[in-house]
């Protein structure tokens, strides 16, 4: 075989690794379903679930509560990674500033955003400000948390070495510290992210009438269960796409981290 072969046999193996699985329980689903062991009202076929999906996506239905989630989730991460960073890296690089905010920072940290709904609506009404305000609790925390760790995990003969050679505070923040911690820091921006995503419903609970949190939680009240999951897979789709395109930053970013992959 030659190597071109090889690496598209590879290639092949790989893609049905990686939908083997899914597409055996979607086809177990469908079957089981067909011979009636599962009820459509409590959990109807794949297929339906995709004539639904479509349905809406042709309407342009989807589209709307899509574009509407999104602009909700990018306003409260952004937001969450701003302060997330900056904070992070300011408690992290301090002793003085980490005793004066941990108590703060694990107290609240446990505190599920939708608990702070009422708070939110008391502050900042039922507009958006308190949905983004929700998305941004809940992806505040993993990036703050990770960037402190990564700052903290600063390898400490590296810290031995730069004192020897008098380098500067500056210089070695930026080129040792924080490229060290860069790792963990691409991490709580992940996590946060997929938080920032299982709060879009909770934050559009919060008198919406859009939203892919809102097209969920309207068609559990008309027992529409087929456009329940078309919202979860939805939700699941653009949280994956997102975070795939934050993990492509970071393999570009840090081509010198290697991951065991498994055997």
């Amino acid at each position: 075989m030659t190597r071109k072969t090889i690496r598209y046999t590879e290639k092949v193996k790989h893609v049905i690794q990686y939908f083997g699985l899914l597409t055996v329980l979607l086809v177990v689903w469908q079957v089981l379903s067909m011979l009636g062991f599962i009820q459509p009202i409590i959990m109807p076929p794949p297929t339906q679930v995709a004539v639904v999906f479509w349905e809406l996506l042709k309407s342009g239905v989807m589209i709307r509560h899509i574009g509407i989630s999104v602009l909700r989730v990018l306003e409260g991460f952004g937001i969450a990674v701003i302060l997330g960073l900056l904070l992070g890296m300011a408690i992290g690089l301090s002793k003085t500033l980490a005793r004066m905010t941990d108590l703060i920072i694990q107290v609240i940290k446990p505190i599920p955003p939708i608990a702070w709904i009422p708070l939110a609506i008391l502050w900042f009404g039922i507009g958006e400000q308190s949905k983004v305000f929700i998305i941004f609790l809940g992806a505040f925390f993993p990036v703050i948390v990770n960037t402190i760790d990564g700052i903290r995990q600063t390898d400490q003969k590296l810290v031995e070495v730069a004192r020897m050679l008098e380098v500067s505070r500056s210089r070695f923040i930026f080129q040792v510290v924080i490229p060290g911690a860069f790792p963990a820091i691409m991490t709580g921006l992940r996590v946060g992210l997929m938080v920032a995503w299982m709060c879009v419903v909770a934050a559009e609970l919060i008198a919406a009438s859009s939203g892919v949190g809102y097209l969920i939680m309207d068609a559990r009240q008309l027992s529409q269960s087929d456009v329940v999951l078309v919202g979860m897979i939805t939700i699941g789709i653009i949280g994956k796409l997102m975070d795939s395109l934050i993990y492509r930053i970071e393999k570009r970013a840090i081509k010198w981290k290697t991951a065991f992959t498994g055997v």
